[in-house]
């Protein structure tokens, strides 16, 4: 996130994009909450009709993977109405010519034959985000999950640089993160293109600086994804290591995610629990769950936190630092001779220039949101307040395209998946709580009633739902919660294996996967 948790009560202007965050966030969420009984404006953009949706002044339910085409649209009409930030875009931003030249041909009609919905709302949500002072931005999967995810996130970027909202108190752009510590993994170097702290894979520099630290030779180039990873089981790769993820259920393509994984000469993997995922290793090693461990979290709002051992562990349950500790060293690996997490974290922060302030010790009281770039910073809870981390903001000149895979006379409906209050992911945890299973028991496809009744859906009944690459049979739910043409279910049941469906394409730049997007036919059973 650019801002603090704390500015999301003090938005003029909230727009909220692919997000489902009183599902999703339902803390986070409560600040919203209070921005609107403060006076604050909501523009909610989504397909379906969530219960922030319905908090929502105007709400956009727009056709899946249509998100850059309403963007460019508002931004059509922020530069038309003359609401952009002259000064702004002039002192602080590079390709704001070239941006507002190629946003002249976008207009509100354009987009609505696209979005499938009137231009006059998308007209009215340009004119109240570009009013806004200051005008928020808030997202979560719903934007990245998409073959053109970067686009999203860089068209959200072209509207907060034009209009000046970034840098400021109650503005930004929010990401909210997907679980808890996914920043702090990436902060680490738990993505292929980065070392700790954000330092390019790439860069000879870096690849030099690391290679000394970790006493391994480290070549300057980018590591592979996951989806690379999976389509080279069994030929290239020949051993895997997975940590904490239920990858056959929370993957897309099912059917090629457990066939990459049985490819394998060698599985192991880590979690506290034996996973679906785990049930194929030939290793499981039991890891100690949050209450049983002392480490560090870093979270959505980029706040570096301590855990503290609440309880001994269970069994032979070790930290996960200490379990790939001692593997490495097995495999004769230099460097890991690690004896608590404070010792490894403070590796982090000698490595890491946002964490370079930073110790064991001075986080006691998770005060500081990075960076922290050097001892006595009181930390960043506003990022780009003054200037921008590479000098200057970047507009980007984006056009709309058709997500992978569109609707057809074969797969006549869109499927989106996401989540549900009471089922956390791929239900490792919240699957195992008596209370969550009486509240949701099971998992159920929602489908509009007009479209119920031309496919002779009932309401409790079983449906089966196919796509290019699979089928399921799972419950109905007959709702308009989901707009006509448009089912949507979560991902959580394992019984219920939605991502044997989804998997038809894959961002270019994150591979990261085209999970909200899906053609599918229903019938009923």
């Amino acid at each position: 996130m650019s801002n603090p948790l704390r500015d999301m009560e003090k938005p003029d202007v909230i727009f909220a994009i692919g997000t489902n965050m009183t599902e999703c966030h339902p803390v986070a969420a409560t600040r919203l909450k209070k921005a609107l009984t403060s006076g604050a404006t909501m523009v909610v953009a989504d397909p379906r009709k969530t219960r922030l949706a319905k908090m929502a002044h105007l709400h956009l339910p727009i056709r899946v993977g249509s998100d850059v085409a309403l963007l460019l649209a508002m931004a059509h009409v922020i530069q038309r109405e003359g609401m952009i930030d002259d000064s702004f875009i002039a002192h602080r931003t590079t390709g704001g010519p070239e941006f507002l030249e190629h946003i002249k041909q976008f207009t509100p009609e354009w987009a609505s034959e696209i979005c499938e919905v009137p231009a006059e709302d998308i007209e009215q949500a340009g004119l109240i985000y570009g009013r806004g002072n200051p005008s928020a931005i808030y997202y979560t999967l719903g934007i990245t999950e998409h073959i053109c995810g970067v686009d999203n996130v860089q068209s959200l970027c072209n509207l907060a640089l034009m209009t000046g909202n970034l840098g400021v108190e109650g503005g930004g752009i929010n990401p909210m993160r997907g679980q808890n510590n996914i920043q702090g993994a990436g902060d680490c170097g738990a993505v292929p293109a980065n070392f700790p702290g954000f330092q390019p894979c790439g860069d000879p520099e870096f690849a030099k600086k690391f290679s000394e630290a970790y006493q391994t030779e480290i070549d300057a180039e980018k590591g592979i994804t996951k989806v690379t990873a999976l389509n080279t089981c069994g030929n290239g790769i020949h051993a895997m290591l997975i940590d904490g993820e239920n990858t056959v259920v929370s993957d897309p393509d099912k059917n090629h995610c457990e066939h990459a994984l049985k490819s394998l000469d060698h599985l192991v993997v880590i979690d506290i629990f034996l996973t679906e995922t785990a049930e194929l290793a030939d290793v499981v090693f039991p890891a100690t769950a949050w209450g049983e461990t002392d480490g560090v979290q870093t979270n959505t709002e980029r706040r570096v936190q301590r855990l503290r051992q609440a309880v001994p562990p269970v069994g032979e349950a070790k930290p996960d630092w200490w379990i790939v500790s001692e593997i490495a060293k097995r495999m004769g690996t230099p460097g890991f001779e690690y004896e608590s997490a404070k010792e490894v974290f403070n590796e982090l922060c000698s490595l890491s220039p946002i964490y370079a302030g930073l110790d064991w010790d001075r986080i006691e009281n998770g005060e500081y949101q990075w960076p922290v770039p050097e001892e006595g910073h009181p930390g960043t809870p506003r990022l780009h307040e003054k200037e921008f981390k590479n000098g200057r903001g970047v507009f980007k000149v984006i056009g709309y395209r058709d997500p992978a895979e569109v609707i057809s006379e074969d797969f006549p409906l869109w499927l989106t998946t996401g989540r549900r209050l009471q089922a956390y992911h791929t239900r490792t945890q919240t699957g195992r709580s008596a209370g969550i299973e009486y509240l949701l028991p099971n998992e159920t496809l929602e489908v509009h009633p007009d479209d119920a009744a031309t496919l002779g859906l009932a309401h409790g009944g079983l449906a089966k739902l196919s796509s290019a690459r699979g089928t399921i049979e799972i419950p109905v739910k007959v709702t308009d919660m989901s707009p006509k043409g448009t089912v949507f279910t979560s991902f959580s049941f394992a019984n219920v294996p939605v991502n044997v469906l989804t998997g038809s394409g894959y961002d270019p730049v994150t591979e990261t996967a085209e999970l909200k997007v899906c053609p599918v036919k229903v019938e009923p059973v």
